[in-house]
C-alpha cells in the first residue's frame, strides 16, 4: 500500500473550501481520470473512473466527516482499495489549508506500475492544484452539505 499525500493553500475561507469538497459529484471538474460520481446517500458514492485507458468501478463510504474540519473514507467493492482523509485548516478569514492523505493499494497491473513509476502521486498532486484553482476561479462553492457522519 502507498502513501500519497498533497497539501494546498486556497484563497477561500475554510467553509468553503470544505462546502465544495462535499459536492463529489463535481469531482470530475478538477480530478484527472475520474469520469463520474453518483452520491447514492449521504455516506456512499460509485465512483467511474479511466486511468491508463483502464476504466474501474468502485463504491466508497464516508467513515467520519466533520464539517469545516475533516472528510475521512474508505473503498467498500471493487478493485480499487483505498482510504482517506482530506483536512480543512483556516489560515485566516480568506485562505485555506487543504491536506488530503491517501492509502492506495493497486488492484491491476496498470495500477501497480503507475504506482512504482510516480504517476499516483502525480496525479493526486495535480487533483489537488486543479481543485485549488476551480475554487479559486468560482469564488464560491457549488453547493454543500454540512451534515455530521460519526465512526462506528
Amino acid at each position: 500500500m502507498s502513501t500519497v499525500k498533497e497539501t494546498v493553500e486556497v484563497e477561500v475561507p475554510v467553509r468553503t473550501a470544505y462546502n465544495q469538497w462535499t459536492q463529489f459529484e463535481e469531482f470530475p471538474n478538477f480530478m484527472e481520470g475520474v469520469e463520474q460520481i453518483t452520491q447514492v446517500d449521504d455516506r456512499h458514492n460509485h465512483w467511474t473512473t479511466k486511468i491508463g485507458g483502464v476504466q474501474r468501478e468502485f463504491d466508497t463510504e464516508i467513515v467520519d466527516q466533520l464539517p469545516d474540519e475533516r472528510i475521512t473514507w474508505r473503498t467498500v467493492s471493487g478493485d480499487t482499495k483505498q482510504r482517506g482523509m482530506v483536512s480543512f485548516q483556516r489560515l485566516d478569514d480568506t485562505h485555506t489549508r487543504v491536506e488530503l492523505v491517501m492509502d492506495i493499494e493497486p488492484g491491476g497491473m496498470a495500477e501497480k506500475a503507475g504506482d512504482m513509476t510516480g504517476m499516483i502521486d502525480r496525479r493526486v498532486k495535480g487533483d489537488m492544484h486543479r481543485f485549488k484553482e476551480y475554487i479559486e476561479h468560482r469564488g464560491g462553492e457549488s453547493g454543500a452539505w454540512r451534515g455530521r457522519i460519526k465512526p462506528g
